[in-house]
């Protein structure tokens, strides 16, 4: 039987509880330490919930539980007929956060939009540089090319001036780079010669005022009383750093926590008959993969790489890893998400197939890593139990793998400078768009970036791009199926599987809502009394 011990970081919440007996205090298990606060910086969904999605506002929002957009800090926008200008109104009387070192002296305005976006667009802004941040959504995403120009028309009104049509643009400034930052703030730490603290202590506009940070312990937050939508039914918001899927259960079970991410497959069945539990769940927008890297050899032919798809056997580790919660994946895309393509057909689990291919391509006595993850994700419940799969199935068709990992920041760092052979990631989509699956992990702007497999094929980037600039959905189903057809053939990944998401809440949670998009949400979210 666990003991559950109360560590410092209970401590705290539970005084937090009992400092005042009317205020609420959600506590959220989370699995892991952000990167930094700054979530143009990043792409883990870590970082964003601990940032974008609940500190930080963008243009417009995704409707909470869906892929629906809304108005957020703009009101209303008109799109030009060519496609290639949107015109934003902005919404007047809102307010930034305020913190010890920063009270703002003006509402938000057309100044903060533009700060926030051509910070990541121009090399010669001021911030540009600060913190040493790079732009992986921004750039991997094509923005660096596709904005021309933002105009201010005055202080409620911005354009946004793009060097082509861009379908899925409202969806993508939705996402958790796109956020918008207060210009003063910015100004203010520049001119005390700290602007890197603008990374380190966010201000923004959302419902959540950023209130502190020990690292690998807590980050604590308080409810924005001046938020534009209303402010918060909880009044304090806690992230208590817990890395172990058992541990945030046996915390959820005590009441330390409230809700959790990324159960153990293993725990599924006693959550479901946990009288204190509410076990969520829904088919998620994601996929599970092994990305080669086809800048090395031999995993520059394709030939190789096929043949170690064929060595997989997916079957065995979806009973081993995902233990219920997970099906095959054929595509890069999910296929909740439109444009995934049925006609395409999966490599089949055949090792002495696997063998011929590898004779044929002159591979013999094959050495290489696995890179496994040591995060949870829904995508990949257990990397380490995946890569020991995959290495034994490599075995049998005479390829010896070494397993090897680090801490998922040098993790990230490592694999986005090219160091892997082979590598263990996943996705959850950020819009709802095939646009979000196959530029920003497959395209050729994303190399370095999320594209870890760094496979830039002319083919398959034409068809992308021209499905960025389609004027029809209808014409874009049919250039991302085509462009599947390619991926399959060329195999840059093995496509491991697609899973459901869990979401374990106590059952005084109310209105909690499982984001299709990955992220943990807390405004809109109540306790019982």
């Amino acid at each position: 039987m666990r003991k559950i011990v109360i560590g410092a970081a209970s401590a705290v919440i539970l005084a937090m509880a009992a400092s005042g007996a009317q205020a609420k205090t959600l506590v959220y298990c989370s699995e892991g330490s952000p990167e930094g606060f700054n979530p143009a910086f990043y792409t883990t969904g870590t970082t964003f919930d601990a940032t974008s999605k609940n500190i930080f506002d963008k243009l417009v929002l995704f409707k909470r539980g869906t892929t629906e957009i809304e108005p957020g800090l703009a009101e209303s926008w008109e799109v030009s007929p060519d496609g290639k200008t949107y015109t934003f109104h902005l919404r007047k009387g809102v307010t930034f956060h305020d913190s010890d070192i920063f009270k703002p002296t003006r509402e938000f305005n057309a100044d903060d939009v533009i700060w926030s976006f051509e910070r990541q667009l121009k090399k010669d802004h001021p911030y540009h540089a600060v913190s040493g941040g790079t732009y992986d959504y921004f750039e991997g995403m094509s923005m660096n090319t596709l904005l021309e120009s933002i105009e201010k028309v005055d202080d409620y009104t911005v354009i946004f001036h793009l060097t082509r049509p861009e379908a899925p643009m409202l969806a993508n400034l939705a996402m958790d780079f796109a956020s918008i930052f207060s210009a003063e703030y910015a100004d203010k730490m520049m001119k005390a010669g700290t602007p890197e603290v603008v990374d380190q202590k966010p201000i923004g506009t959302g419902p959540f005022m950023f209130r502190g940070y020990q690292k690998d312990s807590q980050i604590r937050y308080e409810a924005n009383p001046t938020y534009w939508q209303g402010k918060a039914a909880i009044d304090r918001l806690v992230f208590v750093i817990t890395p172990d899927a058992s541990v945030r259960y046996a915390k959820l079970k005590a009441g330390e926590c409230h809700v959790m991410p990324y159960p153990n497959p293993a725990d599924l069945e006693a959550m479901k008959t946990d009288k204190a539990v509410n076990l969520m769940h829904q088919e998620g927008l994601n996929v599970g993969y092994l990305a080669y890297n086809v800048e090395k050899k031999p995993f520059d032919d394709v030939r190789v790489r096929k043949a170690l798809n064929l060595a997989i056997d997916k079957k065995a580790i979806i009973d081993a890893v995902y233990q219920g919660a997970g099906t095959a994946a054929t595509n890069p895309i999910p296929p909740t998400i439109w444009s995934y393509n049925k006609a395409v057909k999966d490599d089949a689990f055949d090792p002495a197939a696997a063998k011929k291919l590898l004779a044929e391509a002159g591979v013999k006595d094959l050495k290489t890593t696995i890179w496994a993850m040591p995060v949870q994700r829904p995508y990949n419940p257990n990397a380490r139990r995946m890569a020991e799969i995959l290495q034994a199935n490599w075995k049998a068709v005479g390829v010896d793998a070494e397993i090897t990992s680090y801490e998922w920041g040098e993790y990230l760092k490592r694999a986005k400078a090219g160091e892997h052979e082979t590598a263990l990631f996943g996705w959850t989509g950020d819009n709802g768009d095939p646009d979000n699956f196959l530029a920003v992990l497959l395209g050729c702007d994303a190399i370095p970036g999320n594209n870890y497999a760094r496979w830039c094929d002319k083919s398959f980037e034409n068809l992308i791009q021209k499905a960025k600039i389609a004027t029809t959905h209808d014409e874009r189903v049919k250039l991302y199926e085509e462009a599947q057809v390619i991926f399959k053939e060329q195999a840059p990944w093995a496509t491991i599987a697609h899973s459901v998401v869990y979401e374990p809440i106590r059952k005084e949670v109310i209105d909690y809502k499982i984001d299709p998009l990955g992220g943990h949400i807390f405004y809109g979210v109540d306790l019982k009394k």
